[in-house]
This record gives structure tokens, sequence and C-alpha cells, in this order.
């Protein structure tokens, strides 16, 4: 039987709020050079005075500062579901803007009467669950021959090897999609490498990134290699 455990809102604060507005995060934008995050609209009001993080004051860019921001879509989910009521608040603040300003909003749950989510903003039974996250491009690509495995399964390849996915994308994803692609036998297994190293399969493609791909160019190469499943001799 698993324990369950509570947490005070307040412990998390440090981690969700925004330093520059001492609010909630909203649009969470984090900076690629030190993964410090704020407000989109805080963070870059800021970066138009300074070119430095505002935490850690690691210069970002002495030029175009603002290349080096992305949107947290992940981060913004968790200060979503920990925060009561901050989703809707966010939106009434936002229709109130439009409609004093003789705007339209429109958003596609409305045009089609599908009810607002309830736990998650990105959960649109109509969509694909990453469809609104950061993306990333990657280049999948074969190990050379490996000593000892087969050669017809080894030497499998993609036809389409550039792939652009949600940053939240798992190596295992990355994995089932070669089993399927490529016909792969259940006598082996894949393995996913980036920079000469075995990926775990719970690793997110933005771990990936951050960890081994970073300041390189895209899209980020990452490497399969087929080999036989060990037996189990229990």
């Amino acid at each position: 039987m698993e324990e369950s455990f509570s947490l005070c809102i307040r412990d998390l604060n440090p981690h969700i709020v925004c330093s520059l507005c001492a609010g909630y995060l909203i649009d969470a934008t984090t900076i690629t050079e030190c993964l410090h995050t704020y407000c989109k609209s805080c963070i870059v009001k800021y970066l138009q005075l300074s070119k430095c993080c505002p935490q850690c004051s690691l210069k970002i860019h002495e030029t175009q500062p603002l290349m080096s921001l992305r949107s947290d879509r992940t981060m913004q989910d968790i200060v979503y579901k920990i925060v009561p009521g901050l989703y809707e608040s966010e939106e009434k603040r936002k229709a109130e803007f439009f409609k004093s300003r003789g705007l339209v909003r429109e958003r596609a749950h409305e045009a089609e009467n599908v009810p607002p989510p309830l736990t998650s903003v990105y959960e649109d039974p109509r969509g694909h669950y990453f469809r609104h996250d950061e993306q990333i491009a990657l280049c999948i690509e074969r190990c050379p021959y490996t000593p000892g495995v087969d050669s017809a399964v080894c030497l499998a390849t993609l036809v389409k090897k550039f792939v652009r996915c949600s940053v939240r994308t798992c190596v295992h994803s990355v994995q089932q999609l070669l089993v399927t692609k490529l016909n792969i036998p259940s006598s082996h297994k894949v393995e996913i490498l980036c920079s000469e190293k075995v990926l775990p399969g719970n690793m997110t493609m933005k771990h990936v990134w951050l960890s081994k791909w970073i300041n390189k160019p895209s899209p980020m190469m990452l490497y399969y290699r087929i080999l036989p499943q060990p037996y189990d001799v229990t």
C-alpha cells in the first residue's frame, strides 16, 4: 500500500513564483543558458534594459537576448495544476482585456463547443496532447554495424530520418517508433544514443538536449542500435 503525503503550497512557491513580479508564473518562459524561469511578459520587459539573468546575472546575449528564451509548457502545466483557480482567473482576466478593447478572442474549444480543460490547459480530447509544446528537431540515424548482431536487423534504416516532436517526448517513445517503423522482432531491443551515450527510456528530449546537445546546431542527432534481447535463464 502506497503512503500518501501532502505539501503546503508555500513550500512550492520558490519553484513556481516569478522572481520579477512575485506572482505565480504565467506563460512560463525559461532562459536556455541558466534554466531560470519567469513570466514571459516579465522577462521580456526586463531584457529591454539588461542582457543578464535577473537571478544569477549570467550574460544571456549581447545583441539578441530574446533568442535565448524558450516557452516552458511543462512548467506552466504544473503551475496550473498546483494553484487552484489560477487558470480560470487568468482566462477571465484575458477575456476582460480583449472585451475592454473591443477585440474578439476565439479559442478552439469555444468554437467547437468543447468544454474548457479541468486539470490542464493542454488536455484537448480532440487534439494531440503535446500539440502546444515547444518543439525539437531530431535526426535519427543508425549506429555503424554492431559485431555479433544479425546484419539484416542491425542495418535496418528509417525512410524518413528527420522528426519534429515535443520536448516532453521520452526516449521510450522514440524506441517504440523504431520498433514499429522497422518491424523489429521481439527477440531484439533498441538502444538510443546521443553523444555516444546510451539514453534511459524515461529521459525527455528536453533533458537530452540540455545535457548533451546544448549550443550545438539543430537538428539534434540521435543514433540507434538494435541488439538481441538477453535470454531469461530463470
